[in-house]
C-alpha cells in the first residue's frame, strides 16, 4: 500500500473512530422546523421595543473574546454539562439583539486593548497603547497628555448621581479598567515605578495614583494590583516571601491606606481575599475596594476556590452595593484574562475564562430587570485563534480533528493559532501530538508561526444587547458608539435633551405619522386647487 492509500485509511479509520452522538429526535424535519418557529414567534416580539430610561447600565467586556472564542466557549460550557456542546445557548447568546464593532485604532489596523478601551469607553478612537487621551496624544510622550484628556460613561454616570463600579479578573490599573478613570499616554504606567523619570517630571501621574485621584469616589473596585499600591519592596500580605510581589512604588505612598481614609465615617471596605468579601453584608457597605492578587488574578483553572472570589461571585457583591442608589448605577465587568489565555498559546485557559465571564453575565441577569438595566456584552478585539478540521457533532473542543494532515501524516489539535508560542519543530518537523497530553490545562495548541506571545486578530467582534434602547445596537458599528448607546439609553453626558419630555416616538410610528401628515396636506392642497 502506498503512502497516500495509507493516509486515506488512516483519516477513514479517524473519522469512523468517532462517529457523532446526537438526540434522536433531531432525525425528523418536525424539531427544527418547531425550534424555528419558537424563534420567529420570539423575534416577533421584539417589534415591541424598550423605550424605557435605562436606571442601569452594565458593559461585560471579554477581553479578547472575538467571535471563534464565543463560538469555543459555547461548545466547552455545554460540553462541561454533559451536552454534546454545539446546541448550547450561552447567557450571551439570549441577548435579543447583536451587532458589530469595528476595532482599529485610530494607529493600528490590528488593535491592542488600551485604544479600544478609550473607544468603548470615553466614546472616541484612540492610539494604541494610550488610556484616556484623544489621538492627539503620542505613547510614552508625557508632554501630549495634557489638553488631550477624554472622559468615560463612569465619569458620566458619577456626575450624574449614579454608583458607580469596576470588576476585573487582571490588575485593576490594567488596559481596560484604567480607560474608565485615567489619562495616560501609556497603558504601562501602572506605578510609579514602571514611569522613567522624565515622564514622572514632567507631571504625568501613574494609572494606580489616578485611580485614587481622578474619580475619588468609585464605589466599587475590584480585581488585582496590591503590588503598585504599596511603597517598593513591601511585602505581600498573602506572598510575604515572594519578592515578586513585593510594592513597586517609589513615591512611598500606601495607596490603599490613602483610600480607607479618605472615605472618613462612611462605610469603606478594603478586602483582599474572598472570606472577607463574601463575609461583607452589601446593604452596609458605601465602597468597596478589593484587591486580590498582587498583579493579575488567577487563571479560574488555578484559582485557589478558599482565598480568590470567581468573577460570578465579585459581580453579586458588586451589584448588591451599587443599586442601593435610586438613581441607579453603571458598571464595569471585565473578563480580562480570556485574553492572557490567548496570548500564552493556552487555549483551555482562555476559554474556560471565557464561560466563567459568561456565568457572570447569567448571574447579573438574575440580579436586575432588563425593563430598567441596559446590559452589554463585547469584546475589546479578537486573536488569532480558530478551531477546525471537519470535526464531528460532540467532538471534545479540545480534541483532534478527523484526519490526519496530508503532507506529514501527523494529526493535529481542532484549536489552532495563527501564530505563538505553540510552534515546535522536532527533527525539522512538525511536533507529532500523538504522545502529547493536548487536554491538560497549560498545553500549548500549534501555531503556523513561532513567536513568544500570540497577537490579536482584527476582525470585527460580536455586540450583544439587551434593555432599554438595546435596538440602537445593529448592523456594524465603530467601537467608540457603544458608550455613546448606554449614555443616551441611561440620559447622561451629552445625551439628556431627549428625557426631558420622554423619549421620542419608535421610528415605525413616526414614519406613520409622517405619512398620515403628507396625505393630510395634499387632500387641503387639493381642496384648494378645486375652489373657484
Amino acid at each position: 500500500m502506498n503512502g497516500k492509500a495509507l493516509l486515506f485509511f488512516s483519516s477513514f479509520a479517524y473519522i469512523c473512530a468517532a462517529i457523532p452522538q446526537f438526540p434522536e429526535e433531531e432525525k425528523d424535519p418536525k424539531f427544527w422546523r418547531d425550534w424555528a418557529q419558537r424563534t420567529l414567534t420570539k423575534a416577533l416580539s421584539l417589534q415591541r421595543l424598550n423605550t424605557n430610561i435605562a436606571k442601569n447600565a452594565i458593559l461585560f467586556l471579554g477581553d479578547g473574546m472575538g467571535i471563534p472564542t464565543v463560538t469555543a466557549a459555547r461548545i466547552l460550557k455545554g460540553q462541561m454539562n454533559g451536552f454534546s456542546g454545539e446546541e448550547t445557548q450561552l447567557e450571551m447568546d439570549k441577548f435579543p439583539y447583536v451587532a458589530l464593532a469595528k476595532t482599529y485604532n485610530t494607529n493600528a489596523q490590528v488593535p491592542d486593548s488600551a485604544g479600544t478601551a478609550t473607544a468603548y469607553l470615553c466614546g472616541v478612537k484612540a492610539n494604541e497603547g494610550t488610556v484616556g487621551v484623544s489621538a492627539a496624544a503620542v505613547r510614552s510622550q508625557c508632554n501630549t497628555t495634557i489638553g488631550n484628556e477624554v472622559t468615560s460613561i463612569l465619569k458620566w454616570a458619577k456626575d450624574a448621581g449614579k454608583s458607580v463600579g469596576i470588576v476585573t479578573t487582571t490588575r485593576v490599573n490594567h488596559a481596560t479598567p484604567s480607560a474608565a478613570y485615567a489619562h495616560c499616554v501609556d497603558r504601562d504606567w501602572y506605578s510609579d515605578g514602571e514611569m522613567p523619570p522624565e515622564a514622572i517630571q514632567g507631571g504625568c501621574k501613574d494609572i494606580a495614583r489616578q485611580l485614587l485621584e481622578n474619580i475619588p469616589n468609585i464605589d466599587v473596585i475590584m480585581g488585582g494590583g496590591r503590588k503598585y499600591m504599596y511603597p517598593k519592596n513591601t511585602p505581600d500580605v498573602e506572598y510575604p516571601n515572594d519578592p515578586k510581589a513585593n510594592g513597586t512604588r517609589r513615591d512611598g505612598r500606601r495607596l490603599v491606606d490613602e483610600w480607607k481614609s479618605s472615605k472618613g465615617n462612611q462605610a469603606a471596605h478594603y478586602v483582599w481575599n474572598k472570606n472577607q468579601l463574601l463575609a461583607l453584608n452589601p446593604p452596609n457597605v458605601d465602597y468597596l475596594l478589593g484587591l486580590f492578587e498582587p498583579v493579575d488574578m488567577h487563571y479560574d483553572l488555578e484559582r485557589d476556590k478558599q482565598m480568590d472570589p470567581s468573577l460570578a461571585e465579585m459581580v453579586e457583591v458588586a451589584i448588591k452595593i451599587l443599586q442601593k442608589n435610586p438613581k441607579g448605577f453603571y458598571l464595569l465587568v471585565e473578563g480580562g484574562r480570556i485574553d492572557h489565555g490567548h496570548h500564552e498559546g493556552k487555549a483551555k485557559q482562555a476559554l474556560h475564562e471565557a464561560v466563567e465571564m459568561d456565568i457572570a453575565i447569567g448571574k447579573a441577569g438574575v440580579l436586575t430587570r432588563e425593563e430598567d438595566t441596559l446590559t452589554i456584552v463585547t469584546a475589546d478585539h479578537s486573536h488569532v485563534f480558530t478551531f477546525g478540521g471537519y470535526t464531528l457533532r460532540g467532538n471534545s473542543i479540545f480534541g483532534l480533528a478527523p484526519m490526519l494532515s496530508d503532507v506529514d501524516s501527523k494529526p493535529f489539535t481542532s484549536i489552532l493559532y495563527g501564530n505563538g508560542p505553540g510552534f515546535r519543530l522536532s527533527n525539522g518537523e512538525r511536533e507529532n501530538i500523538s504522545n502529547i497530553d493536548y487536554k491538560q490545562n497549560n498545553y500549548l495548541a500549534q501555531s503556523a508561526v513561532p513567536l513568544r506571545l500570540e497577537t490579536h486578530g482584527g476582525e470585527d467582534v460580536a455586540i450583544f444587547a439587551k434593555g432599554p434602547l438595546a435596538h440602537l445596537l445593529h448592523g456594524v458599528h465603530e467601537q467608540n458608539y457603544i458608550p455613546h448607546v448606554m449614555a443616551y439609553a441611561t440620559c447622561i453626558g451629552q445625551n439628556t435633551e431627549h428625557c426631558k419630555g420622554g423619549y421620542p416616538v419608535p421610528c415605525g410610528a413616526c414614519f406613520l405619522t409622517s405619512t398620515l401628515s403628507s396625505l393630510l396636506s395634499l387632500l387641503v392642497l387639493s381642496l384648494l386647487l378645486c375652489l373657484p
